[in-house]
């Protein structure tokens, strides 16, 4: 008999925000996440990554403290660093530099609660 795993892998990683409804605009708006799952009632929205694993945002009525060196953040896969940094500064959103190492390029963005978001292209 085949045991099954106890963790099958994570099915979604949850990002606290002060205000659902704009923070669904701009997830929808600035990183094009299509919603697939919104409960007004606990003020939640879950987005569709195009990925497995999704991404919940949550509301809360707690002071949101970020800090890019203690805090967990989602990581973004993208073809290329550099285009989705540009494209997202367009947009108006806060975005870091690219840093450039042997294996990746990446960059650090925020959302507007300053959550801390990558977007990450391996060589």
């Amino acid at each position: 008999m085949v045991k099954k795993k106890l963790l099958q892998g994570i099915d979604t990683i949850i990002v606290r925000v002060s205000d659902i409804e704009s923070s669904k605009k701009w997830y929808e708006e600035k990183l094009k996440l299509t919603p697939i799952w919104d409960d007004s009632n606990i003020k939640l929205v879950v987005f569709d990554t195009g990925s497995p694993t999704s991404l919940t945002i949550w509301q809360t009525d707690k002071l949101i403290e970020n800090n890019k060196e203690t805090s967990s953040y989602p990581i973004f896969r993208t073809f290329d660093a550099q285009i989705a940094r540009q494209e997202l500064q367009e947009k108006g959103v806060n975005v870091g530099e690219v840093i450039n190492d042997n294996f990746v390029k990446y960059f650090f963005f925020y959302d507007p609660d300053g959550n801390v978001l990558e977007a990450c292209q391996v060589h």
